[in-house]
């Protein structure tokens, strides 16, 4: 069965401002995110890409555009269901206020029973996007054979969903992995299991450098802002 190449899409302006994007329309990359984008071909230079699919909104059409430019064999498929999470009436507000409302202790430590008001559940975003892999991977195999890679570009909480759907544990520990923006994340596909061959690669080890504030023990929802 094909490998899968993971990208969450890079930096964007919800980002460095602290939002929840969610749906939100009109959310971009910023600067950095930008620049970590126009790196991405480079980095996949040596990768026979067969296929690439990727989540609707901007902020990852944006992501893959300078790959696209580079490849023009390629061209991306748009699939809803790799799509951020519906965070509903949570979607384009402060994470720090979020920080304060009953649901997020279940987001953090119960997050297969997390509803978001007006949004979906964390569980139904997992099961959505691990469906669309598994489609994906028979897609692959059947045009371009077993051995193919193809990309997808997602976001965070997909990203992390699909890792954990990869390695076998239950959607309430999945917020213990981490991706951050542009990174690669890498699984391969097999008949009887996936392996993970890489998570959340981005050839810079910056955001490993103690900071001025302690790291929090709760998890950025919807993904880290990355090395500042």
């Amino acid at each position: 069965m094909p490998t899968l190449i993971l990208v969450r899409h890079g930096r964007s302006t919800a980002n460095t401002e602290g939002l929840l994007a969610g749906w939100t329309p009109g959310v971009a990359l910023d600067e950095r995110g930008a620049a970590q984008a126009a790196a991405l071909p480079g980095r996949l230079a040596e990768l026979p890409i067969s296929e690439v699919v990727t989540s609707p909104l901007q902020r990852c059409q944006e992501t893959i555009r300078p790959l696209l430019d580079a490849r023009p064999e390629l061209t991306a498929h748009t699939d809803e269901r790799i799509g951020e999470c519906h965070y509903g009436d949570w979607s384009g507000r402060k994470l720090a206020e979020l920080m304060d409302e009953p649901l997020m202790e279940v987001v953090q430590a119960h997050p297969s029973a997390a509803q978001f008001p007006g949004g979906e559940s964390m569980r139904a975003m997992a099961t959505r996007a691990a469906e669309a892999v598994r489609e994906w991977n028979a897609r692959v195999e059947r045009d371009h054979g077993a051995d193919a890679v193809y990309l997808m570009c997602s976001h965070g909480d997909i990203v992390k969903s699909l890792v954990a759907d990869a390695l076998g544990l239950h959607l309430d520990l999945f917020q213990r992995i981490s991706v951050e923006p542009c990174s690669i994340t890498a699984i391969r596909y097999t008949r009887l299991r996936p392996f993970l061959v890489r998570l959340g690669d981005t050839g810079d080890f910056a955001s490993l450098a103690p900071r001025a504030e302690p790291p929090s023990g709760d998890a950025r929802v919807g993904g880290d802002a990355g090395a500042p």
